[in-house]
């Protein structure tokens, strides 16, 4: 249990947000979740193509992509970035 409880302090709420169309496909894929594109999906709530969605965690760096509509795309936000194995780009993201 006391292991538990360090993992929980030791991560952070992150909450991840882009813009696509209205009615689009978007998730977050990233090393957090071994790039699998069906387990965090983002909702635009709104309905105004602003996708988001909250995460919680662990400290350390994180890559990520955002998947709309089947075309991987980084964080226009984000300024950091990392070259992968495909010859693009992750975005990255660090915790502390």
């Amino acid at each position: 249990m006391r292991k538990a409880m360090k993992t929980a302090l030791a991560a952070k709420r992150v909450t991840f947000q882009v813009t696509a169309n209205p009615k689009s496909t978007v998730s977050l894929a990233g090393t957090f979740n071994q790039w699998n594109v069906k387990r965090h999906p983002m909702k635009d709530i709104s309905g105004t193509g602003t996708y988001t969605i909250t995460l919680m965690l662990p400290k350390g760096e994180h890559e990520y992509k955002f998947v709309i509509n089947g075309n991987w795309v980084v964080d226009p936000e984000c300024r950091n970035w990392v070259r992968n194995t495909c010859g693009t780009l992750n975005s990255v993201l660090k915790v502390e």
